[in-house]
C-alpha cells in the first residue's frame, strides 16, 4: 500500500500590475502609443493614431494647395507666355484676353488683374498658414500622447474607493493681537 500525498500546493501569488511613469514616459517618447500599450490602456491608440492621421492629412492637403497656388502666382506674375498653371485656380469660363497682359497686352482690364494677383497671394497665405499650424499641430499632438502616458501611470492605483472621506468641523483659531475666534478647517481622512 502506498500512502497518499499530503503536500499541498499554494495556489501562485499574482501581483498587481503597477507601472512605473518614467519607463511609461520613455517608451511614449520612443514611439507613439507605446506608452498607452505600457499602461494597458489599449482603447487609445486608435485616438493617438486618428489624432496624428488626421493631422497629417491636413499638412499634406493644405501643403498640397500652397504649393498650387504659389505656382500659380508666381506663372500668373512672370512674362514668360508659356507658364500657365494659373489656369489652374482660374475659372475656365472666364475670357484669358480680360486679364492677362501676356494674351492681349493692350486690352486687359488692370483691375481684373490685380484682383486675381491679391486672390492668389490670398490663398498662398492660408494654406501657408494651416499647413504651419498642422506641423504644430503634429507636434502638439505628440507632446500631449507623452503627457497622457506619464499621467495615466502616475494616476493608475489611485484610490477612488469609499474609504476616503472629507469633513468640515468648527475649530478655534488664534487671531492677530492673542484673541481666540471661530473658524472653519478642512481635514483628510484616509482608511487603509
Amino acid at each position: 500500500m502506498f500512502a497518499q500525498d499530503t503536500l499541498i500546493v499554494a495556489n501562485p501569488v499574482k501581483h498587481k500590475f503597477k507601472p512605473e511613469t518614467l519607463r511609461a514616459t520613455m517608451m511614449a517618447v520612443s514611439f507613439p502609443g507605446l506608452g498607452q500599450i505600457y499602461n494597458r490602456k489599449y482603447w487609445k491608440i486608435p485616438i493617438v493614431y486618428a489624432g496624428f492621421g488626421a493631422l497629417i492629412y491636413s499638412a499634406g492637403f493644405n501643403g498640397k494647395n500652397y504649393n498650387l497656388y504659389m505656382k500659380a502666382y508666381q506663372d500668373f506674375t512672370d512674362n514668360i507666355k508659356e507658364t500657365d498653371s494659373y489656369l489652374k485656380v482660374i475659372s475656365p469660363t472666364v475670357d484669358r484676353s480680360t486679364y492677362d497682359p501676356l494674351w492681349n497686352p493692350k486690352g486687359y482690364d488692370r483691375s481684373t488683374f490685380s484682383n486675381y494677383k491679391n486672390a492668389m497671394l490670398q490663398m498662398v497665405d492660408y494654406y501657408k498658414r494651416y499647413r504651419d499650424l498642422s506641423y504644430i499641430g503634429i507636434a502638439g499632438w505628440y507632446l500631449f500622447s507623452i503627457l497622457d502616458a506619464n499621467v495615466d501611470a502616475s494616476l493608475f492605483n489611485y484610490d477612488i474607493s469609499n474609504n476616503l472621506n472629507i469633513t468640515l468641523f468648527p475649530v478655534q483659531m488664534a487671531l492677530p493681537g492673542g484673541f481666540l475666534g471661530a473658524g472653519l478647517s478642512v481635514g483628510l481622512k484616509v482608511n487603509f
